[in-house]
């Protein structure tokens, strides 16, 4: 069970080394925005490149149809990553070995929507994914395995997202045989301990230029590139793709030099590196200021 990129090489691992899959579960495909096209999820679609069995319901909650299906399948475990939807309660005796999920953060950290968003944001040095059984409620259940990575300075949601999908990837095997022999041990996460990942708001990426340096590059990362940071200028709206930290200061929002140089809140600056001019393809911070109204000694909080 599975939908976004972040699961493909998970269920390609699964393929590749012989394990049986009798079913894929994904979420049904989505319209575009202008409704002209229907998008089927990254899981769906390689599903149906590999040849495998895959539904996509709109919801597993009351739903007689799913539940008698998964309950005369007889499974012997379930593997969820990045779903999108809760497993009720009464699905989680249907499978003999439970559902095992695998889990984007070092759990009982980041539980929810987007730990991997939240851990950049939050400027925290490593990340990983935690291997865990599915409970009641939303990422409590316990850990038999958690994975670790560092995040570094030029990380962003899309480079950890892919370093934690192939860490996945890498290590699912040996915990589903284990689990299936009963080799394994699962060990109560500390609730006590437990943050939350809550899901992305559009509006979170306005960049607020009184906040440091260094936590509007914390924002810049987490949210590449969906739904991305932008500010405001004379009426338009800018997208800032990259950025990196930089020492000087002035007034806070103030345009530092003729390359992008931005002066934050805690006498620091960032340095933009590409950016994208609302309606327009990104660029390279050389190629954007040729064009650009936003000069040396212009003030972005002057919206």
């Amino acid at each position: 069970m599975g939908t976004p990129l972040f699961a493909v090489p998970i269920l390609k691992t699964l393929y590749q080394n012989g394990y049986p899959i009798s079913v894929v579960y994904t979420q049904p495909p989505q319209k575009s925005q202008r409704g002209q096209k229907i998008n089927k999820s990254p899981i769906q679609g390689i599903s149906e490149t590999l040849k495998i069995e895959c539904r996509t319901p709109n919801s597993l909650k009351n739903n007689k149809e799913e539940y008698n299906y998964l309950k005369e399948l007889n499974a012997d475990i379930a593997i969820v990553v990045a779903y999108g939807q809760i497993i009720p309660k009464e699905y989680l005796s249907l499978v003999k070995k439970g559902f095992i999920n695998i889990h984007a953060s070092l759990l009982p950290k980041w539980r929810g929507a987007a730990p991997i968003q939240r851990s950049i944001m939050n400027l925290e040095k490593e990340t990983g994914v935690s291997v865990m059984k599915i409970g009641e409620k939303l990422d409590t259940g316990p850990v038999c395995n958690s994975y670790k990575i560092k995040i570094n300075d030029n990380d962003n949601a899309e480079s950890i997202s892919e370093k934690l999908s192939a860490l996945a990837a890498e290590n699912i095997l040996n915990n589903i045989d284990e689990i299936l022999d009963d080799k394994i041990k699962f060990k109560e996460q500390n609730h006590n301990e437990a943050s939350y990942a809550n899901k992305i708001e559009k509006n979170e990426g306005q960049i607020k230029w009184n906040e440091s340096a260094e936590n509007i590059i914390g924002k810049i990362n987490g949210l590449y590139p969906s739904p991305g940071t932008f500010f405001t200028h004379k009426g338009e709206r800018y997208k800032i793709l990259k950025a990196t930290l930089a020492s000087g200061s002035g007034e806070i929002g103030e345009v530092l030099d003729n390359y992008l140089e931005i002066s934050c809140g805690n006498k620091k600056s960032i340095k933009i590196l590409e950016i994208q001019r609302q309606g327009k393809r990104p660029q390279n911070i050389g190629e954007f200021m040729l064009g650009s109204q936003i000069k040396k000694g212009s003030n972005l909080n002057n919206a």
